[in-house]
């Protein structure tokens, strides 16, 4: 895998973690702890990302 589809996929991840810590927070009764792991992960691949980027 190249570093460039490498990139892409951690943007696919973060892309789609987005989306579901929306919809998670749109539900009556959000599981905050879940959209706090959730929110965790997406920094993590967020970090990753800038770091490949360099």
């Amino acid at each position: 895998m190249t570093q460039q589809a490498h990139v892409q996929a951690l943007a696919d991840k973060h892309a789609t973690l987005e989306r579901v810590i929306t919809q998670e927070t749109k539900r009556p009764s959000p599981d905050t702890l879940r959209i706090a792991k959730l929110k965790r992960e997406k920094l993590l691949l967020k970090e990753k990302m800038r770091f490949m980027g360099q």
